[in-house]
């Protein structure tokens, strides 16, 4: 599987789907920002790390794959729930790059500028996502049933 963007399912959502995404992002943040005051901001930064659309996205990626396939006369449930379980493994794959990222991030901080600091951060975010891409990759699939 090669990654690459998909400009077509730009099209299969609705705008009212979109402001969803956007609504929930925005209200993470808040909460986190919240609890930065509140706890301080090591604490704030891990809140920024919950990936705030990724509930929606799953729940809209789940629909869309359920309707995808009623259109063609078949029962998409268990392939709704499913395009939403691989959803999630990459969410799960993906969020141990941003604790690559936030232990640089933590660990340099005091030491370095702020821009070197997050171009450190970041290419450690894509080296270790990279990494845990092809090790996922590397792994034997599991037998279907």
């Amino acid at each position: 599987m090669t990654v690459h963007f998909k400009f077509s399912a730009l099209k299969q959502g609705r705008p009212y789907e979109y402001v969803v995404r956007f609504a929930l992002g925005g209200l993470a943040t808040v909460v986190a920002g919240l609890v930065a005051d509140w706890a301080g901001s090591e604490a704030g930064g891990l809140m920024l790390a919950f990936p705030a659309i990724f509930c929606a996205s799953a729940t809209l990626i789940e629909k869309h794959e359920r309707e995808r396939k009623q259109q063609k006369g078949l029962r998409g449930e268990q392939r709704g729930k499913g395009a939403a379980a691989l959803d999630a493994a990459g969410a799960g794959w993906g969020s141990i790059g941003m604790a690559g990222f936030a232990l640089v991030i933590w660990w340099q901080a005091p030491r370095l500028n702020p821009a070197l600091c997050l171009a450190a951060a970041s290419l450690t975010w894509f080296a270790v996502a990279v990494c845990m891409w092809r090790i996922r990759r590397a792994l034997p699939k599991p037998a279907t049933q």
